[in-house]
C-alpha cells in the first residue's frame, strides 16, 4: 500500500518535501498535486515507472510525458526553444499549462514522443511542487492523474489512495487539488497549436 505523507500546500514541512524526494530518488511512483491537479511522478528516465504508468493509465508508446521543472533555465536542457518560443512560455509561467517542444538529445529515448522526438514541458504555480523539485535538483516525471473510464484527473488523495494505492509507493497529501488539467500548447511547428484546452487560459490562441 501507498505512504500517504501530509504536506501543508503553501508552506510545505522540509523534512517531509525531503522525505518524498528520497522516495523518488530511490525508484517511487508518486501521486502529488500541481496547481491543476493531481499527476504521477518519479525521476527522469526511470523505465519501470514509466512501464507502470503506462499500465495504470492503459497509455501505449505515444502517450506524451511531461517534463515538471523548477524554472525556465532547466528547459534548454531538454527541449529546443526557439526565441518566440521562449518569450511566450516565460510570459505564461509559472502556471497551469503545458508546452509541447521538439526534444534534444539528452532527453532520454523513453519519454519524447516516439514519432515526432517531441517533449512536454511545464513549470507549475506550486510551493510543494517548487520546494520538491528544488530538493531533487531536477526536473520531475511526470503524467496527469486520470484513470481508465475517467474523464477528469483525480483530485482528493484519499480516494487516490482507495483505487490505486496499492499500485504506487508515495501519495503526497496536500489536500485537494483541482479538477482541471493543464492546458497543452504545441509550440513545436514554429507556431501556437491548442492540443487540449484546460486551466490555463487559450483564448488568445483560439
Amino acid at each position: 500500500m501507498a505512504k500517504l505523507i501530509e504536506v501543508h500546500p503553501a508552506d510545505p514541512q522540509p523534512r517531509r518535501v525531503k522525505k518524498i524526494v528520497e522516495r523518488v530518488r530511490e525508484g517511487a511512483l508518486i501521486a502529488y498535486p500541481t496547481d491543476s491537479s493531481y499527476a504521477f511522478g518519479c525521476r527522469i528516465g526511470d523505465r519501470k515507472a514509466t512501464r507502470r504508468i503506462h499500465r495504470i493509465r492503459r497509455t501505449d508508446k505515444k502517450h506524451n510525458f511531461t517534463l515538471v521543472c523548477a524554472d525556465l533555465s532547466e528547459i534548454s536542457v531538454y527541449a529546443r526553444v526557439e526565441n518566440w518560443a521562449y518569450r511566450l512560455i516565460k510570459s505564461l509561467t509559472p502556471g497551469p499549462y503545458t508546452f509541447v517542444l521538439p526534444a534534444t538529445r539528452q532527453l532520454p529515448k523513453i519519454l519524447a514522443n516516439p514519432k515526432r522526438r517531441t517533449i512536454g514541458i511545464r513549470v507549475p504555480d506550486h510551493p510543494l511542487v517548487g520546494a520538491m523539485l528544488a530538493e531533487l535538483g531536477e526536473p520531475v516525471m511526470s503524467s496527469t492523474l486520470t484513470l481508465p473510464g475517467d474523464d477528469r484527473p483525480m483530485t482528493d488523495p484519499v480516494e487516490i489512495d482507495e483505487r490505486i494505492g496499492h499500485q504506487i509507493e508515495v501519495i503526497v497529501d496536500a489536500g485537494p487539488a483541482g479538477i482541471e488539467p493543464t492546458s497543452v500548447l504545441d509550440l513545436s511547428s514554429g507556431a501556437v497549436e491548442v492540443l487540449r484546452p484546460g486551466r490555463g487560459d487559450v483564448s488568445q490562441f483560439t
